[in-house]
This record gives C-alpha cells, sequence and structure tokens, in this order.
C-alpha cells in the first residue's frame, strides 16, 4: 500500500506541474490538446517557439519544469515496475485481474488492503464500509440512503475508506461505460441497463459498487472471474 500510495502522489505532481506547463505556455499562444500524451507536443511547440514569442528567461524556466516532469515519469514508471512485479507473483491479484474494468493495479491495490476478507460479515459490509479496520481498508462506495416511511433517497457516495481503493474502480468502470459511445465497439450487455437509466458519471460509480462487491466474493472463495452473469445481476 505505501508503493501505490507513493504512486497516486506522484502522479499528483505530475498532472500539476502538466497543468503549470500549460497555462505559462498558454500566456503566449502556446497550446496543444489534453492528456498526458500530448505533453511531447506541447514541449515540441516550445522549443518550435526559441527566440519567437517565447523570451529567454520564461524558456530557462519552463526547461526547469519539463526537467522536473521527466524525473517524476521516471519515478512513476520505476514504481509501475515494481507494483506490477508484484502483482506476476501474486496469483489472488492474476485471479481478480480477470474481472472486467479490473487491471493489475487495481487488483493488486485490493489484495494488498482487503487480504483477509473473512473479517467482513457480508459482501453488503465490505462495499459499504468507510471504516478502516485493523486487518485492512475498505473502498466505501455504496451511496447514502435517507429514507423516512415508504419513502427511500439514495444520495451521493460518502468519503469513507480509503480513497485509493474507490477510486481505481471508478476509473475501471468509467473506462468501460466511455468504450460503449465508440463506433464498431460492441457494448456490454450487462453495463447498457445502467447507462440506459442513469448519467455515465453515475452509472459508472454504481458499476464500481457492483464490481467491488463481486471482487470481494473472489477473494472470499479464491475464485477466477467467471463469464459475465456474475456481473449482469450486478448490473
Amino acid at each position: 500500500m505505501t508503493l501505490r500510495r507513493v504512486r497516486a502522489l506522484l502522479v499528483r505532481q505530475r498532472t500539476g506541474s502538466v497543468n503549470s506547463a500549460r497555462g505559462l505556455l498558454g500566456e503566449f499562444g502556446i497550446v496543444a490538446a489534453q492528456g498526458i500524451s500530448r505533453v511531447a507536443t506541447l514541449r515540441r511547440e516550445m522549443e518550435a517557439a526559441k527566440g519567437g514569442v517565447l523570451p529567454r528567461e520564461a524558456l530557462t524556466a519552463l526547461d526547469l519544469l519539463f526537467e522536473h516532469l521527466d524525473d517524476l515519469t521516471k519515478k512513476l514508471d520505476a514504481v509501475d515496475r515494481d507494483i506490477l512485479a508484484r502483482r506476476e507473483a501474486s496469483e489472488a491479484s492474476q485471479r481478480l485481474a480477470t474481472a472486467p474494468g479490473v487491471g493489475p493495479l487495481t487488483a493488486a491495490a485490493l489484495i494488498a488492503a482487503v487480504w483477509d476478507a473473512s473479517q467482513f460479515a457480508s459482501v453488503g459490509h465490505f462495499a459499504a464500509s468507510g471504516r478502516r479496520r485493523a486487518s485492512g481498508v475498505t473502498p466505501g462506495l455504496a451511496p447514502r440512503i435517507s429514507a423516512s416511511g415508504c419513502r427511500e433517497h439514495i444520495g451521493r457516495i460518502g468519503k469513507g475508506g480509503d480513497r485509493y481503493l474507490r477510486t481505481l474502480p471508478i476509473h475501471g468502470a468509467r473506462a468501460m461505460a466511455g468504450a460503449s459511445f465508440r463506433r464498431g465497439v460492441k457494448p456490454r450487455p450487462w453495463l447498457q441497463a445502467p447507462i440506459g437509466r442513469r448519467p455515465v458519471n453515475v452509472a459508472s460509480v454504481a458499476v464500481a459498487h457492483k464490481t467491488a462487491r463481486a471482487l470481494w466474493a473472489k477473494i472470499r472463495r479464491e475464485e477466477a472471474c467467471r463469464p459475465p452473469a456474475i456481473f449482469m445481476a450486478a448490473a
């Protein structure tokens, strides 16, 4: 978990540095498309502006910023290699990674954080719990429910639990939801229903909640991912 927290910190620092570079270069009319993959394009645009709209003093400062970005990227790559190596050595992580929307980082993080699934009385306790436990932490993905008589209102998810564990399943679910709108991509049947009923982000959180419940069952039963029927009922 220490590796994963360090990785999350490095990602935040890299994102902040990229945003700073975009903002500073934007003041001189040098822009590029969004996304971490477009940073190289932004850098080339900066290099092409030498001796033109970009003053020497600004260029010197921005060179330092891009050198800092290169250093952060190298550190991130080293941490990713270490995490993936540990994932390859863990049979439990490999089983979880077979689930839809769950990659190596999510699988390894869940195994590292919740190595004893029997501490929770049921799958609902795991997904809903926002408390840190002696033998692990939980994602806290369940929404808050306000009920009075026969009326029930499902609200937002709370901020309890582990933020890192909550973020990873949501990103995975959002990636699957976004892929459903691409041309030539056959949408997953178990994902069509929640997207049709709710906005994409709301549906993504709901799918992440159900995915976390399914992953708890895999940890508890020590089994691999079965065909998507397990997720059909969840969706």
